[in-house]
């Protein structure tokens, strides 16, 4: 199955919708397969008095409220089909994370083909019986969360009736920008040898070697944030990849992909021609004359591999020589 690369478009569009066209427009000419958006309302996610994450202290003005932030940044219906129009118009699949069941609805009505579970839903069981009943494809974020939560929300969801093969469980660490030691990609193989699922990553750390590494891990889906200029305001550019970024992250696990291959040892179609070219043959070490028995003494092993295997040197030992052979000619037989 082909790795399922996100770009996290999230909020970095900034409640303007020409940005999040061009963002969707980016994403496709990167090469990625979605480009996922955030939908939620202020009012039916945070109280007036919600705390800033420290990594937004640092990305937003300090008289900012953290509902204001959020109340700006809010898309409505028309927007996101609005959004799913230039996806189509761009070849690339719409997917928007809901925050609230209001925006469950909405998505679901909007015609997303999954729905992405963020991190901080995992353990909030209207939410997961909800998003559990429509029995879509669902990604589920992970940051946070210990494994035996995980395997709760799992349980939730296929209750709900959402089939365990439709889930994808995405390692992920919530912190921007995740430190290294932190990422535990590791953990993805944990994740799958427990719960039997197919397993990604989300990523949030800095740069592009972690989501590339993930690729080669075995992760089915790659999450990242990006975004059009990193010196935006808003709170979470600076923890995004730019496209040129984005556009070599996607090379790079295309290629990582193609590297895997399928795992038959095998010559491969195109090693095959250098096969004789570069494995060897049984020669004569010196002349010989015909009659003369073949030994250590009079044969050895040189390229190209065009004669008889040196896997055939018992064989050969021992053996009269048929007619005379020349210093480096192939021996036979």
């Amino acid at each position: 199955m082909k790795i399922l690369i996100i770009a996290e478009a999230g909020v970095n569009h900034n409640g303007n919708l020409n940005i999040a066209k061009k963002l969707i427009q980016k994403a496709s000419l990167a090469g990625a397969d979605i480009v996922k958006f955030q939908t939620f309302t202020a009012k039916e996610t945070h109280t007036k008095k919600a705390i800033k994450a420290s990594y937004l202290k640092k990305t937003t003005k300090k008289n900012q409220s953290l509902y204001n932030i959020i109340k700006k940044l809010e898309l409505s219906k028309k927007d996101h089909l609005n959004l799913k129009k230039e996806c189509k118009r761009n070849k690339i699949e719409f997917l928007s994370t809901a925050f609230d069941i209001d925006s469950i609805k909405l998505l679901n009505n909007v015609g997303i083909k999954r729905f992405k579970i963020p991190s901080g839903e995992i353990n909030n069981l209207p939410y997961l019986r909800f998003i559990g009943k429509f029995n879509k494809k669902i990604i589920l974020s992970t940051g946070m969360a210990s494994l035996k939560e995980i395997e709760t929300a799992i349980k939730i969801l296929k209750k709900a009736g959402t089939h365990s093969k439709k889930i994808t469980v995405l390692q992920c660490n919530t912190e921007y920008p995740t430190p290294y030691t932190d990422a535990n990609l590791n953990a993805m193989q944990t994740i799958k040898k427990k719960l039997g699922l197919e397993v990604g990553y989300s990523d949030h750390t800095q740069g592009i070697e972690v989501p590339i590494a993930a690729a080669a891990l075995g992760a089915k889906v790659i999450e990242k944030h990006f975004t059009l200029n990193k010196k935006m305001q808003g709170p979470d550019h600076t923890s995004s990849i730019n496209f040129n970024e984005l556009k070599l992250m996607v090379r790079s696990i295309r290629n990582i992909e193609d590297a895997l291959g399928h795992g038959v040892k095998t010559p491969s179609k195109s090693e095959i021609k250098n096969l004789k070219i570069v494995r060897k043959s049984i020669v004569a070490k010196c002349n010989i004359l015909k009659g003369k028995k073949f030994s250590n003494k009079n044969i050895t092993i040189k390229r190209p591999g065009t004669g008889i295997s040196p896997m055939k040197w018992d064989k050969v030992i021992g053996k009269k020589a048929k007619k005379n052979f020349y210093t480096d000619d192939f021996i036979e037989i």
